[in-house]
């Protein structure tokens, strides 16, 4: 076993001896043969395969459905230190919804001075069509994924909130289906909390903020872009496991004040829909009129109270990295308290002292725009060419607006399975939260992407990071 001393490994911390979490499975591991965990590795490959656990990348010549690698050696997590990230979160996505509340309506945040007007006004994913609009429940994330990171043994710090359309949480769920199938013996001597009710919980959570026009059981349908989305197998694969219907924008239409799903006994009441596409294409009546993949007219009905939408229009704004930088205070405004969850110190490119700055720094900062996602459109100082790093100043000149720049943290390791044995690399780690009016579910653990290039520090798929299966230990 091996471990680097210059970053906290969450096997072994800073040492060579295994921290309590990872004690059993050390010592199961040591008694494992290296060669057949390598080939039980090809065994997952093949499964997800055959299962058809994909993605596509946007901008790829070739168009290939992918595979995300899968380590099968999983990242462990204590009861202890996740009670304390559970309720850091649960704090951060009461305030997310209630912030998302406000400036829809009273903005009393921008009244308080404590967060600058221009940053709502000017701000691209803010939706004037949603002011003054509540949605049923008054809940607008209904399903938030947080991008933690670990520095230390007690150190975890929010990279961004994700309360748009998060994805990954089939990846969540066909880890844990493969460890299972994989390493029954060892689910028997580690007793870790179970993942498998996620499905059922998203399902009475969305049940749960029906709008008032539904009568009965609620009928649920996840709206998809097509087979063609980076995401499509999520999609499909939730609405399977949800029992609800999976739906493409051609599929519905406003019938009667309702959004109605196409049927072969005719059109069918939807009480509430779970998008999986963008605001812009939601609507081409309201938004984007050259959009094939939303539903003309469904902004009215949602706007009259005649469906929920999920996550509610407008969210994106919650996942802007400059509003981000001002999450402490969006916390604190709203819940009283200081976050428990630290933010990654952020600096501004908008702002002039903070742009001198970064522009004299871009060596050693990561750069990211405010609107992007998936790894796309950010520098990693350390890791960039100067050559890189050039044409990203002439960028960053170009429109500071667009920027915010964080330290290079020295984030957490856990180690991944190679031919040689176990070697470290970076991870991240995205828990899945379920809102409704009157509970939060967090699922225990949630996605773990890794970094599998040695060094690397970007996680994400798209850029060639893999995922491994999250155990929250039991008490």
């Amino acid at each position: 076993m091996v471990n680097t001393p210059s970053y906290f490994d969450e096997m072994f911390g800073h040492g060579t001896d295994a921290r309590a979490p990872y004690a059993e499975y050390c010592n199961w591991f040591n008694h494992e043969d290296t060669a057949r965990l390598l080939a039980k590795s090809e065994e997952a490959e093949a499964l997800f395969r055959l299962i058809g656990v994909t993605f596509n990348v946007y901008g790829d010549p070739d168009a290939t459905e992918r595979l995300i690698p899968f380590d099968l050696v999983p990242r462990i997590i204590a009861a202890r230190e996740w009670a304390k990230v559970a309720k850091g979160i649960e704090q951060r996505v009461r305030a997310l919804n209630a912030f998302l509340h406000d400036i829809y309506h009273r903005q009393e945040i921008v009244r308080a001075g404590r967060l600058p007007a221009e940053m709502i006004a000017r701000n691209d994913a803010f939706l004037p069509e949603m002011i003054g609009v509540s949605p049923p429940g008054d809940i607008y994330t209904h399903i938030v994924g947080t991008d933690l990171v670990r520095t230390g043994d007690d150190e975890f710090f929010v990279l961004e909130d994700n309360a748009r359309t998060p994805s990954g949480v089939s990846y969540m769920l066909e880890n844990r289906e493969t460890m299972l199938h994989m390493f029954p013996e060892l689910f028997s001597k580690i007793k870790v909390q179970s993942v498998s009710q996620y499905p059922r919980s998203l399902r009475k959570s969305l049940a749960a903020c029906a709008p008032n026009a539904c009568s009965g059981r609620p009928t649920i349908a996840v709206l998809t872009p097509g087979i063609h989305n980076s995401a499509y197998y999520e999609h499909a694969f939730l609405a399977d496991q949800m029992n609800a219907e999976l739906v493409e924008g051609h599929d519905l239409r406003v019938v009667d004040g309702r959004v109605a799903m196409r049927t072969t006994r005719g059109y069918k009441p939807i009480d509430v829909l779970y998008r999986r596409v963008d605001d812009e294409y939601l609507d081409p009546m309201n938004f984007n009129p050259d959009s094939v993949l939303g539903v003309p007219g469904i902004m009215d009905v949602y706007r009259a109270g005649g469906i929920t939408i999920a996550n509610a229009p407008g969210t994106g704004i919650a996942d802007d990295k400059a509003i981000y930088s001002y999450m402490p205070d969006i916390v604190e405004f709203y819940t009283g308290e200081k976050a428990i969850l630290k933010n990654v110190p952020t600096h501004r490119c908008s702002e002039p002292e903070a742009l001198k700055y970064v522009l004299d720094n871009l060596a050693d900062l990561v750069v990211k725009e405010v609107h992007g996602s998936g790894g796309y459109g950010m520098l990693v100082g350390p890791a960039a060419s100067k050559k890189e790093i050039e044409k990203f100043r002439a960028k960053l000149e170009a429109a500071p607006g667009n920027y915010i720049a964080q330290p290079t943290l020295a984030l957490s390791t856990v180690p991944i399975l190679t031919d040689a044995g176990l070697a470290p690399r970076h991870v991240d780690l995205r828990p899945f939260v379920l809102v409704s009016p009157d509970r939060i579910d967090i699922t225990p653990g949630g996605l773990t992407r890794v970094a599998l290039t040695e060094g690397s520090l970007v996680v994400n798929s798209s850029q060639g990071g893999g995922t491994k299966d999250t155990w929250v230990l039991e008490e």
